[in-house]
């Protein structure tokens, strides 16, 4: 199987049920904000240095989304933050997150100087170490940092 990163300019373009109901079931409710913040126009990736990506496999379904913001935890204009990313069950550890992470790192190195993330998951702390991130919780939002330089 083949996969292929795509930038979402707008999310209703995509079906992206499967992603939802799925983190839904895993107890993550942060696709669900994604969708809903969208539809508000709370979050759309709009702004300076945000984008939102998605991987699509060779049939067209998505399996990963993810993206970054300009981190609202911080004052700073050039620190990102690490967005609603998700990759379906059935294709992880088969390169994808990967694939979608340093798409989201290449684009951030032109507009941030760091990346942060939070997460409560040792899967995820193991993927986000192996992408570069160091362990950093010295601030209540964030979990791992990514410093450019």
């Amino acid at each position: 199987m083949e996969y292929f990163i795509e930038r979402v300019e707008d999310l209703n373009s995509l079906d992206i049920t499967e992603l939802v109901q799925e983190s839904e079931k895993e107890g993550y409710r942060f696709v669900t904000r994604l969708v809903n913040e969208f539809e508000d126009g709370t979050n759309r990736f709009d702004k300076q240095g945000e984008v939102l990506y998605c991987i699509k496999n060779n049939e067209g379904s998505v399996v990963a989304i993810g993206g970054i913001n300009q981190s609202p935890f911080s004052q700073k204009n050039d620190e990102g933050r690490l967005r609603r990313f998700y990759v379906l069950d059935e294709v992880r550890r088969k390169g994808v997150g990967t694939l979608l992470l340093q798409a989201i790192i290449d684009h951030a190195k032109q507009h941030f100087d760091e990346i942060t993330v939070r997460t409560d998951s040792a899967k995820a702390d193991a993927f986000y170490r192996a992408g570069g991130f160091s362990f950093d919780d010295s601030a209540s939002e964030t979990t791992h940092i990514l410093q450019f330089s």
